[in-house]
């Protein structure tokens, strides 16, 4: 199994549609990732070396390499055709590298390019997928990868069920923007991998995908959808792995934005 592609395709356009598809279902994502980069910022300073954890196409490490030219990242997933674009997007950039990994596996951090401790580690978007006990396991291996001083910053579906009223009418809200904006052209996420299918450049590590985890375009659901944590959940779960200090930073009425300093 391979996770890179052929090179006969145009890369930032398929990591621009890919920003696209996601901002359909999240129009505050770069205010999410603006509050992830200023925490970073005010904590590590402007040079940080940085795990972008379950990184997918390398949304957050464009943005980190643009406001800080000199930081260096990580980029980790498991995913082959996000990888791919990846890849190509930050083809001959030496401050950005990738690697596949499963971090159902309890050594993945042994797949990690060096034993260095990271200043960063950041995810957006990505851990919902794992259960409780599972994620609380993850968070313990962070921690240890973190150095002293170091942050982790989560930006994720983190809901609070004790405002049923409130999450319904957001609910109700968000679903009549997403329909407005679907009936003018935008892409959802099932639409976005029939077109990557399409791609001659990325039909082999799109079937690579499919075969891992679905095809989206096929089913409704190809990640956890049962358990969500709150942002509270996070933080306790974060201090009792060994993080110092954690808390919320920035939240929307479904989602949030977890720090945790080592």
């Amino acid at each position: 199994m391979t996770t890179h592609a052929p090179r006969q395709t145009d890369w930032r356009a398929w990591q621009e549609s890919w920003d696209r598809q996601q901002e359909w279902y999240l129009p505050d994502r770069e205010e999410r990732f603006r509050v992830m980069l200023d925490v970073t910022e005010a904590l590590v300073g402007p040079r940080p070396r940085v795990l972008d954890l379950a990184c997918g196409t390398g949304s957050i490490s464009d943005r980190l390499l643009k406001r800080m030219p000199e930081a260096e990242t990580v980029g980790a997933d498991r995913d082959p055709a996000l990888l791919a674009i990846a890849r190509g997007t930050f083809e001959g950039d030496g401050r950005a590298q990738f690697v596949s990994l499963d971090l159902s596996d309890a050594d993945w951090p042994r797949r990690l390019p060096d034993e260095r401790p990271f200043d960063a580690v950041l995810t957006a978007t990505a851990l919902h997928w794992m259960r409780t006990e599972p994620l609380r396991t993850l968070y313990g291996q962070l921690a240890g990868l973190v150095r002293e001083g170091g942050v982790f910053l989560n930006a994720d579906h983190m809901p609070d069920e004790s405002t049923p009223r409130l999450n319904a009418a957001m609910d109700a809200f968000d679903k009549a923007r997403r329909q407005r904006a679907q009936e003018v052209g935008a892409v959802d996420w099932g639409g976005w991998w029939r077109q990557l299918a399409e791609d001659p450049a990325l039909a082999g590590v799109a079937r690579e995908r499919f075969a891992l985890f679905g095809n989206p375009a096929e089913v409704r659901h190809d990640h956890n959808s049962e358990e969500f944590q709150t942002a509270a959940w996070h933080a306790a779960t974060l201090r009792e792995a060994g993080f110092a200090e954690a808390r919320t930073v920035w939240a929307s009425p479904t989602d949030a934005l977890v720090v945790a300093l080592r």
